[in-house]
């Protein structure tokens, strides 16, 4: 068994333009955002991002770098709709399919499954088939025991990842990686639909640690399906990794309120250090 630390610049070495990017987390919750913010630093560009979409694909389809989109939502949560992603879109800065929830689920399960699709009932009866043009249904091949009918199904397309970007509670040098909040999201999906997974989390710990102050039912990612693990104390910032930290609402606020040129000139430039050093000194300010 092998240590999978890596530094964020050294995961960010194995990413390339033209790739398809896996973000896991949820709206504004536990998202990988140092991660994201080191691949900002980078020219990378081109991207089918695959993700339930919050700040991460706001800041990326801000910053011009996401040529394909597949989301179900892409939300900050306390701001319903992700201003910087909604401004990108009306301008028609990418191309992207919106999928029901559920659907974007089973093509994530498809992708672990290495299925080339699964049939789901979501999304029958909306919109979706209309806005997604490329979608198609399947006829189930096994008749209903009472009405005889066989059921007319969509067919999911799998959602397979070049790499995935989740963040975790905690993790250990093997790639086991734990949550500690109330939801496990679909983190461990888009390690298994990827080719490569990258894990940072708020601490490293010992594997023995692991389970000394929680129930193995934590331990969300196998190492089996992760790539690297990288120690990112904060590195959600500014969505939730509860229990660890909630959500910075203040500064989501800025995030959300202010043209992306600004907030990237005063919050993005540097390093991962010196962002953080900016947000505690713009926290000082508002005092």
């Amino acid at each position: 068994m092998s240590d999978k630390t890596m530094t964020t610049d050294e995961v960010i070495s194995r990413l390339h333009s033209g790739m398809t990017l896996g973000i896991g987390g949820w709206g504004s919750r536990r998202k990988p955002m140092a991660l994201v913010r080191a691949l900002l630093r980078t020219g990378i560009t081109d991207l089918t991002v695959v993700s339930y979409g919050g700040p991460d694909v706001g800041l990326l389809a801000a910053a011009g770098r996401i040529r394909r989109l597949v989301t179900a939502f892409t939300t900050l949560d306390s701001i319903p709709l992700e201003p910087h992603y909604r401004a990108a879109r009306e301008r028609g800065a990418f191309e992207l399919m919106e999928v029901d929830e559920a659907m974007f689920m089973w093509g994530l399960h498809a992708a672990a499954n290495r299925l080339p699709f699964l049939p789901v009932r979501a999304g029958l009866g909306s919109d979706v088939m209309r806005v997604n043009p490329g979608l198609r249904t399947v006829t189930s091949p096994y008749a209903d025991a009472s009405s005889g009918v066989r059921e007319e199904l969509v067919a999911m397309p799998a959602l397979r990842l070049d790499a995935a970007l989740v963040h975790m509670n905690r993790a250990d040098r093997l790639g086991n990686g734990q949550y500690l909040g109330p939801d496990p999201y679909f983190d461990d999906l888009f390690c298994e639909a990827a080719d490569a997974a990258y894990v940072s989390c708020e601490r490293v710990v010992d594997t023995a640690e692991l389970t000394k102050e929680a129930a193995p039912q934590t331990l969300l990612l196998k190492r089996s399906s992760v790539t690297g693990v990288v120690e990112t104390p904060n590195g959600a910032h500014f969505t939730s990794c509860a229990p660890d930290h909630g959500r910075d609402e203040p500064f989501q606020k800025l995030y959300a309120t202010t043209p992306h040129a600004e907030f990237a000139a005063r919050f993005l430039a540097g390093d991962e250090q010196a962002y953080q050093s900016a947000v505690r000194a713009w926290h000082e300010e508002q005092r």
